[in-house]
């Protein structure tokens, strides 16, 4: 079952950003900094821990992952990466063109909550 999506908006940045920049990957983890806020770095910049969870992935293949600490607050949500005018994080790669990438969202319902009980663990950096 899906946990996170691109908002139209973001899907279009990501788009931009992976002409440029070629595959690339977001992490949220939840610590200071703007880091509430996704990052987007280019694929294997960013290396992922052994606890850090992979939510799914997003348009052209692109995946999302978290920490395990923001994961346990936000695992009975469903994400919506949007983007805004703004400065952002100054490593993620949308910080120079004026946005940021940001999470909008909203609580899984009863049923899709049960659906995500039965399916097996997410992938984590370790496996």
């Amino acid at each position: 079952m899906e946990r996170v999506r691109l908002s139209p908006a973001a899907a279009g940045t990501l788009a931009g950003l992976i002409e440029r920049h070629g595959p690339v990957m977001f992490h949220q983890s939840g610590g200071c900094c703007d880091g509430s806020s996704p990052m987007c770095y280019p694929r294997g910049e960013f290396l992922v821990g052994a606890a850090d969870v992979l939510l799914g992935h997003v348009d052209h293949g692109t995946p999302f992952w978290m920490s395990a600490a923001q994961y346990e607050y936000w695992k009975h949500t469903h994400l919506t990466v949007d983007v805004v005018p703004g400065r952002g994080g100054g490593f993620s790669l949308e910080a120079p063109d004026g946005v940021r990438f940001l999470i909008r969202s909203r609580l899984f319902s009863d049923e899709e909550a049960e659906r995500l009980e039965s399916e097996p663990p997410l992938p984590t950096g370790q496996s």
